[in-house]
């Protein structure tokens, strides 16, 4: 054979080269040495046909990820509950989605929260509405009573965000980090106002694009407003970050009498893109 011929005219010379050794005879002694610390033979390239199942795999996790979020903005927190009650799995998927895409925001929002507990007592106790996976409660003394749809862990309640299971005035904050979803989300603030002590905090993080009216997002003067109508008033709007904003409000010492019915503004749902 031509290849066979080329390899007798270049033994004593030249080292073979590596397509030539694959054609080696098994019996060859003398270029096997070689080919065993080939860089090539001890780090096999990774098949085509795993890369692209790898990919196959990422497509149609962020695929679910994101029917689940868009289910979560249109529906009532009630539904939302009755959803993952019938699959619970769906939630894991969710909170794997999301914690890939927060991984590219360049500061959590969480964090801010965090900070701004730790820079005050430890003895507020605090309701986390939509905990996730719980980081305030696992990153600071306070005690923090964690509530989501489903609980992965004896620390969280399952329930509806509008119906938590805690005695009115028995909080001092309440936190809504990225978790007002549900169409109904005026009852979720409802519940904070009615568990929180009079003087105690609502600390709202919300994605900016939700409150951008130039885009579809609600007025954040008219949001302000309809929560401030609810009993609270308005201590700070921290609009700097370009992917969340916050909103700090503060209970009034003075319950408020019933009046005319609030009007809420319609939250834009937060709608991931591909990637």
């Amino acid at each position: 054979m031509k290849g066979q011929s080329r390899r007798k005219g270049r033994a004593k010379h030249n080292k073979p080269q590596r397509v030539e050794e694959s054609l080696q005879p098994k019996h060859s002694i003398k270029h096997k040495k070689h080919a065993n610390h080939s860089p090539a033979s001890s780090n096999p390239p990774k098949s085509s046909s795993s890369s692209f199942l790898d990919k196959v795999k990422a497509r149609l996790a962020g695929g679910h990820f994101r029917m689940i979020n868009e289910k979560l903005y249109t529906c009532t927190g009630k539904e939302a509950l009755n959803y993952f009650k019938e699959d619970p799995d769906l939630f894991n998927m969710y909170h794997t989605g999301y914690q890939e895409q927060m991984s590219h925001w360049p500061e959590q929002p969480v964090n801010r929260i965090l900070k701004w507990l730790k820079d005050r007592s430890s003895s507020l106790i605090v309701a986390d509405f939509g905990c996730g996976d719980a980081r305030l409660a696992k990153n600071v003394k306070n005690k923090v009573l964690s509530f989501d749809l489903v609980s992965n862990n004896p620390s969280v309640i399952a329930c509806d965000m509008s119906n938590v299971p805690l005695d009115s005035s028995s909080v001092d904050v309440a936190v809504f980090c990225l978790s007002l979803m549900g169409t109904n989300y005026s009852s979720y603030l409802q519940e904070a106002y009615r568990v929180l002590k009079p003087s105690g905090w609502l600390l709202i993080a919300e994605v900016k694009s939700r409150f951008d009216p130039n885009n579809g997002g609600a007025d954040p003067n008219q949001f302000t407003k309809a929560v401030c109508e609810m009993g609270f008033t308005s201590e700070l709007k921290d609009f700097a970050n370009k992917m969340f904003a916050l909103l700090y409000f503060k209970k009034k010492e003075k319950q408020n009498s019933k009046g005319r019915e609030i009007e809420w503004p319609e939250l834009k749902p937060c709608i991931y893109k591909r990637r």
